[in-house]
């Protein structure tokens, strides 16, 4: 590993930090493989500073959806990556879901009726949370609180609907060929945009356990890496980027006295702006569309 300095450097520009070029979103994403999507508007600035824009457009066209993947949390992934990626990570989820509903009221006989619902619901076209709460709603199924996003969890942990807006979903994007080998896909393109990284990065980044990540890095191979810049320009960064998402430990670009106002806990990463690959200070949006 290179020191500090080199470290953040080649992080940068493997994240595609390092050069102002104009890209698209679909570029991005299938460079990144996963770009967090738990709120579309940090997931549009994310994209902004690696060059690109045309996200609504893209999911409106189906050329990126979003969906419960790594961590079991939303990320925009093209079809393509979507076809292997849901599989992999899908198996993980299905136990929490099981105890959360438990815990919300919901009996798995009423979950799997509404996974069906839904399933049905999305066939026929976009529906948004409040249409997709009440289709279950009709049939006697849960869904106050926080019943209705765990149904609607849990039907795309069946792999019956992706997100392709804000609340808004609709049925999971046409079979693609399959690849022969997942966790070496996912090791090389991991690496591919991460790089110099270890196993646990990618356990903490994709949120399978350690050995498949081993395993993953294993099969990946080597990974031709560009040579980064002597000097990454300064940057402002949403909340939850990429840049920092993708490693265990952040040190290596979050200065010790900036630590805890980076990551308060909770699992909140705020919004930074960085020079030279090192975070500088946090940030707010006033509005953040």
């Amino acid at each position: 590993m290179p020191g500090r300095a080199g470290l953040r450097r080649a992080r940068a520009a493997a994240q595609l930090l390092g050069a102002r070029e104009e890209r698209t979103a679909v570029e991005v994403v299938e460079h990144l493989l996963a770009v967090n999507a738990q709120h579309l508007g940090a997931t549009r600035q994310m994209l902004a500073a690696r060059g690109a824009g045309g996200l609504d457009e893209a999911l409106a066209d189906g050329s990126l959806v979003i969906a419960w993947l790594l961590r079991g949390t939303l990320h925009v992934v093209r079809p393509a990556d979507y076809a292997w990626l849901h599989p992999l990570c899908a198996p993980r989820q299905r136990a929490g879901s099981r105890r959360r509903l438990g815990q919300l009221g919901v009996s798995e006989p009423q979950a799997a009726r509404a996974v069906e619902l839904i399933a049905e619901a999305v066939a026929r076209g976009p529906r948004t949370r409040a249409e997709l709460a009440e289709a279950c709603a009709a049939e006697g199924i849960p869904t106050a609180g926080q019943a209705t996003p765990h149904l609607i969890g849990r039907a795309a942990i069946e792999g019956v609907l992706v997100a392709v807006g804000e609340r808004v979903y609709g049925p999971p994007p046409a079979a693609a060929p399959p690849v022969s080998e997942p966790l070496s896909e996912l090791g090389w393109r991991y690496l591919r945009a991460h790089a110099p990284a270890e196993a646990a990065d990618l356990a903490a980044w994709s949120g399978l356990p350690l050995g498949q990540a081993r395993t993953a890095l294993a099969r990946a191979g080597s990974v031709d890496v560009a040579e980064p810049p002597a000097r990454i320009p300064p940057v402002r960064l949403p909340a939850f980027d990429e840049y920092l998402l993708g490693s265990k430990d952040r040190s290596f670009a979050v200065p010790d006295r900036l630590a805890k106002e980076v990551h308060p806990g909770g699992g909140m990463l705020r919004a930074v702006t960085t020079d030279d690959g090192l975070v500088t200070g946090t940030w707010k949006a006033s509005d953040e569309r």
